[in-house]
Order: C-alpha cells, then sequence, then structure tokens
C-alpha cells in the first residue's frame, strides 16, 4: 500500500510542498523497504536529518536501534573507537572493553551526518562493513559480524573529495546506491512562507505572545533572499523577530535590519566550472598567503631603506636590482622619511599564528563552545579539535 506523503511530512514534522522536497520523501520511502545504501546530499541547513529517519521507520528494521552519529564531532583519533569498539588496553585511556555503534545496531540503521569528514583509515574500516558486514575492534584481531543498514549525508561535494584524494572513490559508490538531493530553501520558493509561519507559531506557543505577521512587501522580500543558511537560517530570524519586536505586524524595512547578507546575496553568482572550484579553506588559506607575502615584501623595503641611509649598500646595486632585499630594480630612489631601527624591523606573523589567532578569537566569541567557533570558521568541529591541541588552545 502506498503510503500518503501528507502522513509522511505530518509524522516527522515535515513543512512543503514544492516539487523538489515531495520527490526526496517518495525516493526514501521507496528505498526503505530494502537494505541498499542511502546517500543524502544538500547544503547545510536543508533537513537532511529527518530522512535517515524516514527510512529506517518505513524499514523492516524499524524495531532495531537507529544510532545518528555526527563524524565531524567526533576527534580522528577516537571515531574508530567510537564506530567499532575497542577492548580493554588497546589504548591509554582505554580501561575496559567498549562496544561500537556498528556492534551495538546490529539489525538497525546506522546514519553517518557528515561522512564526507571521515578520516582516510575510517573509511577504509567503513568499506569492509559495507561489504562483507565485518568489523574489527580497535586492538583486537577477532572479526566480528554486524547487520547495519547505512545511511550517509553530506554538504560536502564527495566528487571533488575524491578528486582530491580526500575520499574513497570506492566508498563513495558504495554509500552512493541509492542518491537522494534535498534542494536548498532558495529552490522552495513556495515553502519559505510556510516555514516562516510555522516557526512564527510555535515561537509564540512557547513564550506566550501573539505569533508576528508579515505584510505583503515583507512576505516578498522574505521569499526572494536567497537564505545561504537554509531552514535553520529562516528559523533563526523567525525566533528573533519574534522575541526582538515589539509589533507583530512586520514590514520589510524591519524584516531587513534581520538580513545582514541581503545586499551580497541579491547579486547574480558566477560559477566557475567543477574543476576550478576551490573549497573555502583553500581559498582562505591562499589569502593568508598573499597578505604574508605583501608584509614581508613591505619588510624587506623597510630593510632597504634602512640599509641605504646608514651607508651598508652601495646606491647602484639598487640600481641593477642585486641586492638581495631589492623588491624591483628601481631607477630612481626618493630620499625616505627614516624610522628608528626598532621600529623598522618587524616581526611577521606567520600563516599559523594568523591561524591560531583566528581561533582563539572564535572561541572567545562564543565562549569556548567548540561547535560554535568552528561554524563560525566554517570548519568541522574535528578539525577544530585537533587546532586547538596542535596549538595548546585547551
Amino acid at each position: 500500500m502506498k503510503i500518503d506523503l501528507q502522513q509522511i511530512k505530518q509524522r516527522f514534522g515535515i513543512i512543503g510542498n514544492s516539487v523538489g522536497l515531495n520527490r526526496a520523501i517518495d525516493v526514501a520511502l521507496q528505498v526503505a523497504p530494502t537494505d541498499l545504501s542511502v546517500l543524502i546530499t544538500g547544503e547545510s541547513g536543508v533537513g537532511k536529518e529527518f530522512f535517515p529517519q524516514i527510512i529506517h521507520q518505513n524499514s523492516a528494521r524499524k524495531h532495531g536501534q537507529y544510532i545518528a552519529v555526527n563524524c565531524g564531532a567526533i576527534p580522528e583519533g577516537t571515531i574508530d573507537s567510537e564506530l567499532f569498539g575497542h577492548e580493554k588496553g588497546s589504548f591509554t585511556g582505554a580501561l575496559a572493553d567498549r562496544k561500537g555503534y556498528f556492534e551495538v545496531a546490529d539489525g538497525g540503521t546506522i546514519f553517518l551526518d557528515e561522512a564526507g569528514e571521515l578520516p582516510l583509515p575510517t573509511q577504509a574500516r567503513l568499506l569492509r562493513v559495507l561489504e562483507t558486514g565485518e568489523f574489527i575492534k580497535v586492538g583486537s584481531s577477532k572479526v566480528q559480524k554486524t547487520n547495519v543498514r547505512i545511511v550517509a549525508a553530506t554538504n560536502v561535494n564527495l566528487v571533488e573529495a575524491v578528486k582530491n584524494g580526500k575520499f574513497r572513490e570506492d566508498l563513495y559508490y558504495r554509500l552512493n546506491t541509492v542518491p537522494i538531493q534535498i534542494p536548498p530553501l532558495r529552490e522552495r520558493s513556495e515553502d519559505i512562507f510556510l516555514l516562516f509561519r510555522k516557526f512564527a507559531t510555535d515561537c509564540a506557543e512557547k513564550y506566550r505572545m501573539p505569533a508576528v505577521r508579515l505584510d505583503d512587501d515583507a512576505r516578498q522580500l522574505l521569499v526572494s533572499y536567497r537564505w545561504p543558511g537554509n531552514i535553520r537560517e529562516l528559523k533563526n530570524v523567525t525566533e528573533r523577530i519574534s522575541v526582538i519586536e515589539e509589533k507583530r505586524e512586520i514590514t520589510a524595512d524591519i524584516l531587513r535590519q534581520y538580513l545582514p547578507n541581503l545586499n551580497v546575496e541579491k547579486y547574480p553568482v558566477l560559477v566557475k566550472p567543477e574543476n576550478e572550484q576551490k573549497s573555502f579553506a583553500n581559498e582562505r588559506e591562499i589569502l593568508y598567503q598573499i597578505l604574508f607575502d605583501m608584509r614581508k615584501d613591505v619588510n624587506d623595503l623597510k630593510k632597504l631603506v634602512h640599509d641605504i641611509m646608514n651607508g651598508n649598500v652601495p646606491l647602484d646595486m639598487v640600481k641593477e636590482g642585486s641586492y638581495p632585499h631589492t623588491i624591483h630594480p628601481i631607477t630612481t630612489i626618493q630620499t625616505p622619511v627614516v624610522q628608528d631601527a626598532e621600529t623598522i624591523e618587524e616581526e611577521t606573523k606567520s600563516l599559523e599564528d594568523v591561524e591560531k589567532d583566528m581561533i582563539k578569537k572564535a572561541l572567545e566569541r562564543h565562549g569556548g563552545k567548540r561547535k560554535n567557533a568552528a561554524a563560525d570558521l566554517k570548519i568541522s568541529e574535528r578539525t577544530l579539535y585537533r587546532k586547538i591541541k596542535e596549538y595548546n588552545l585547551e
């Protein structure tokens, strides 16, 4: 018997009627009775976490364990122990045997959220589970069997990750047996106001206040905004307006104050070819390196001026470009204003120092909360955890 989409939406609290959303739910329901692996993709904040539950609850495994694992939040050194368990004494702190998720969830479903953040050694272990249903605990030589359905989700472009050597190609195809793509909120314009109204009503009931309403201009602005943070951003904006604004009738001018990226988001987006796209992290590192090189050039120029004024280098060498600190061959040198040598000699911050400062400031801004700091820095919690240990910021 075909399950009604509206019943599924009500059961799991899904709001919307867009074609892309309905298609994703329909695919989840069709694949649920099977044991095929499913890969759910979509931007951060689109609601990927609902679909593994839909699949599990409509499968023959619904009475078994359902375990959701945030792969990006588990430190690289402990993720194998979390997933596959460990033997007593297998590493420092292993005071007793421990069952991993794959042993506990035998006969059930495991949801691997942020699967693109899995380290390569863990990917090899996961591939073995998918192919043979076998795993080995950390510190053990005994092979164990498990019967687990795996549903994975990621907001990372795994095709690019495979090309860059950060994700195993064979694992990608094993996980991607049935792909489900969740559309971003900007492609579900007919659902945006429905979601706003739901969040406003929930907030009003929770805090015992009248629900906020949008006038026509505000409603048009709400729908035209691109919502880079998707449903999560829309919910946050709705709750902020509900709590902060005294007026319950929200105009476009009021709404605009809560959309800080409005001016940026309204410009056309120029998309590079796929093979030219770089990750945000790589772009940030390149920017750091450019700033680092610029600062070094300025310091070299100051050193050159200082040496010239003190008679430490002939002017002819500078004109020919043969002096080591020369940035470019030059023909004319203006008489500079020379400061004390101590002022001229500046310490150049290394790329690591800049990164360390950014991490420290992000942690301070969020009161030491690593999850919020990682989101602010646009990196995973595991990467932040590793950087904190690397820079002794505990």
